[in-house]
């Protein structure tokens, strides 16, 4: 028969007790990765230093991927102004079509980024008309512009964020 040591008769339970928590057996059942669109934000517009193209960023709020998306000129306007909270002299055409559908006792409900297809975004706009549903074919740009204005989610499809360039995230500070 064998003698342990103290410290072996102090260390073998613990070995059990750390085996017995790690086990597959006594792990709680792995929740499979969430699919389907996520919320995303809108992280800030910039021009693209090559091309001089303005793109947009977004960034999923799920999963933190970020991806950019190029843009027209008046398309950034249209984004950029809501973002900094200035209002135009005169609407802008996103204002005109929120105008619109308020009059017409329509909402817009949210947005969804729904695909990447050769190089190219598509989006969506779901509106709500007197409780029922409406799906708008949009560009992603003004579906971004309409839906900042009636402050309604933009959702991206996972699809989207797989296909995209996803750009890397930010560093943290370094002390």
């Amino acid at each position: 028969m064998a003698i342990l040591s103290r410290a072996s008769r102090i260390a073998l339970p613990l070995l059990a007790v750390a085996l017995l928590v790690t086990s597959p057996a006594h792990l709680p059942a792995q929740t499979p990765p969430a699919t389907g669109p996520q919320e995303a934000r809108v992280v800030g517009l910039f021009v693209d230093p090559s091309g001089q193209h303005p793109a947009i960023v977004l960034q999923g709020k799920r999963d933190k991927r970020s991806f950019a998306m190029g843009i027209g000129a008046a398309e950034a306007t249209g984004i950029a102004f809501p973002l900094e909270n200035r209002v135009p002299p005169r609407p802008l055409t996103h204002d005109l079509f929120l105008t619109l559908f308020g009059r017409l006792k329509v909402t817009v409900t949210k947005v969804i980024v729904t695909d990447l297809r050769d190089g190219i975004y598509y989006a969506t706009v779901v509106l709500d008309a007197s409780g029922r549903e409406m799906q708008l074919d949009s560009r992603p740009s003004d579906a971004i512009a309409l839906a900042i204005r009636a402050k309604a989610p933009v959702l991206v499809e996972d699809r989207v964020f797989d296909k995209s360039e996803v750009l890397p995230a930010p560093e943290a500070p370094r002390i």
